[in-house]
C-alpha cells in the first residue's frame, strides 16, 4: 500500500517528539546558543583611557553605506562650490605599506564618515579610484610621479591620470552617495597599519599590526571652480609643510571600512553554535540508528515500503525542527546579547537589518543541513557511535582547528573551503574588501568563502550522505 509522503513526515515527527531524551538533547543544544551569547556579552567589557581613568571607547564613524569605517588621514583642502576640478602632480610617495596612498579627494565636509571620491597613487597597487570607503576601481599599475585629476559634474565625479600632464587617461566616473553642493577638495595622504602573521607565544599564529606613516610630495595643485578660500586648510592629523608651491604631506591612518577584526561582531556571539551542532548531530544520528538497534526498522518499512521516502521524511523532520529551533535561539541571542555588549561599553560593528537577518537565517540553515547530514550518515553506517564521530570530525573539528590556529593558516583556510565546516562562513557579518589590508585568519573572523558558497558546500555533503544512506537502504537488508 502506497503511503503519502505527508503521512510519513507526520509519523517521523511523532517519533521524534515522543522520545524525551531526543527533545531534551535538542533543546539543550539550542539553548547553548542563547546561553553562551548572553554569557559572552555579559562578561565583555571595553574601555579606553590613560592612567587610572577609563572611559567608554569612541564609537567608530559610520560611512554612507551604514558600515563602520576608518576615516583618519592627512588632508590639505579648500572649499569647492558646485562643479569644478582639481589637478595635482604627485611627485613622490614614500611608504612601506603596500596600500599607502597619496592623491586627490572631494569630500562632503571633514566630518568622519562623510561621502567622498578620491583618486590616488599607492605604494604597491598602482593608481586607484575609490569612493564611499567600500568602492574601489583599479587604474594603471604606475607609481609616482603621476598627474591626477578629479572633476565634478553635478552628482558625478570622474577621475583621470597622466604621466606627463598633457595626455590624460580617464579611470572612470563614480557617483558618491551624498556629496553636497559645497565640498572640500584637496590633497591627502594615508597609510594603513602594516600587518604580519607571526608565531604566537603559546603556539599557533597571531596577526600583529604596526602603525606606519607615509609621505607624499605634491606640486602644481590647481583648483578650478568657485571657491571662497584663498588658502589651503590643513587637517589636524599628520604633518604638512609648503615651500615654493610644493606641499609635503605626511600621515598614517586609512580611509576604508573596518573589517571583522576591528570590533565586536554578531559572529563573536555565536560560539554556542558549535555545541548546538554536536547536540544536533547526536540526536539526528540516533533518530535513525535507534530503529536498527531496537529492531524497529522493519516495521517502519512496512508502514512505508518506499525506503528512499522514509529516509527523506526523517531528513525533512530533522532539518525543519532544527532550523526552527536554531532560528529562535539565534534571534533571541541577537536581541538580548547585542544590547548587552553596548551597555558594557563595547562597540559593536553595525550591519544592516538585512545582513543580520541573513546571518541568523543562514546559521539556522547551517544547523539544519548538519542535521540532514547526520541523518544520512546514520542510515549509511547504521551505528550511532561511528556516525556521530564522522559527522563531528567533518563539521566541527576543521572549524575548531582552523579558528584556534592549531594549523598553518593555508591549511586551515583550505579545510574551511572543502569540508562541511565551510558552512561556518555564513556567520561572517562584516565583509572583507580587497583594498583593505587584513590578515585573512579565521580566528579573526575571516572565512575563505562567501556565506552562500559555504552553505552550498555543506549542502553538497548533506546530499551525498543522504545518497549513501538511501543506497544502503535500497539493498533490502534492513
Amino acid at each position: 500500500m502506497r503511503v503519502a509522503f505527508g503521512r510519513m513526515v507526520r509519523a517521523e515527527w511523532t517519533k521524534l517528539r515522543t522520545v524525551r531524551a531526543w527533545t531534551a538533547g535538542l533543546a539543550a543544544g539550542l539553548l547553548a546558543i542563547f546561553a553562551l551569547a548572553v554569557a559572552t556579552a555579559a562578561g565583555s567589557t571595553s574601555g579606553c583611557g590613560m592612567n587610572d581613568t577609563v572611559v567608554a571607547c569612541p564609537v567608530p564613524p559610520i560611512g554612507p553605506g551604514g558600515q563602520a569605517v576608518q576615516d583618519t588621514f592627512s588632508f590639505v583642502h579648500r572649499e569647492l562650490s558646485g562643479d569644478g576640478s582639481i589637478t595635482v602632480r604627485v611627485a613622490s610617495l614614500r611608504g612601506s605599506a603596500p596600500w599607502a596612498k597619496a592623491g586627490l579627494m572631494l569630500k562632503d565636509g571633514t566630518r568622519p564618515g562623510a561621502s567622498y571620491a578620491a583618486v590616488m597613487v599607492t605604494a604597491g597597487h598602482g593608481v586607484r579610484l575609490q569612493h564611499d570607503f567600500t568602492e574601489d576601481l583599479d587604474g594603471s599599475p604606475g607609481a609616482a610621479p603621476r598627474w591626477l585629476r578629479l572633476t565634478r559634474t553635478g552628482r558625478d565625479v570622474s577621475a583621470a591620470e597622466s604621466a606627463d600632464g598633457r595626455q590624460w587617461r580617464t579611470l572612470g566616473t563614480v557617483r558618491p552617495a551624498a556629496l553636497g553642493p559645497r565640498v572640500r577638495a584637496g590633497m591627502f595622504v594615508a597609510s594603513p597599519d602594516e600587518l604580519s602573521v607571526e608565531a604566537a607565544d603559546l603556539g599557533g599564529v597571531i596577526a600583529r599590526g604596526r602603525q606606519v606613516t607615509a609621505t607624499g610630495v605634491f606640486d602644481h595643485p590647481t583648483l578650478q571652480g568657485a571657491s571662497p578660500d584663498r588658502a589651503w586648510t590643513r587637517s589636524d592629523h599628520g604633518a604638512v609643510s609648503e615651500a615654493a608651491g610644493v606641499y609635503t604631506v605626511s600621515g598614517g591612518g586609512d580611509i576604508a571600512p573596518i573589517g571583522p577584526h576591528g570590533g565586536a561582531t554578531l559572529q563573536q556571539l555565536l560560539t554556542g553554535v558549535v555545541l548546538a551542532l554536536i547536540a544536533v548531530i547526536v540526536v539526528a544520528t540516533v533518530f535513525v540508528t535507534a530503529e536498527y538497534r531496537r529492531g524497529l526498522i522493519a516495521a517502519s518499512l512496512l508502514a512505508g515500503p518506499r525506503r528512499g521516502r522514509m529516509l527523506a521524511a526523517k531528513a525533512v523532520v530533522a532539518g525543519t525542527v532544527t532550523f526552527a529551533g536554531a532560528l529562535v535561539a539565534l534571534a533571541a541571542s541577537a536581541l538580548v546579547a547585542v544590547p548587552l555588549l553596548r551597555a558594557n561599553g563595547t562597540s559593536v560593528l553595525p550591519v544592516s537589518a538585512l545582513t543580520e537577518a541573513g546571518v541568523l537565517a543562514g546559521t539556522a540553515a547551517q544547523v539544519a543541513l548538519t542535521a540532514v547530514l547526520a541523518v544520512g550518515l546514520g542510515a549509511w553506517l547504521r551505528r550511532a557511535a561511528p556516525a556521530v564521530i564522522l559527522a563531528v570530525a567533518a563539521v566541527v573539528l576543521p572549524y575548531v582547528l582552523a579558528t584556534t590556529s592549531l594549523l598553518p593558516p593555508p591549511v586551515g583556510q583550505w579545510l574551511l573551503r572543502v569540508s562541511p565546516a565551510a558552512g561556518f562562513a555564513v556567520q561572517q557579518s562584516v565583509p572583507a574588501y580587497p583594498h583593505v589590508p587584513s590578515s585573512g585568519l579565521p580566528q579573526e573572523g575571516y572565512f575563505p568563502l562567501p556565506g552562500w558558497a559555504g552553505l552550498a558546500v555543506l549542502a553538497a555533503y548533506a546530499a551525498l550522505a543522504l545518497g549513501l544512506g538511501r543506497r544502503r537502504l535500497s539493498r533490502g537488508d534492513a
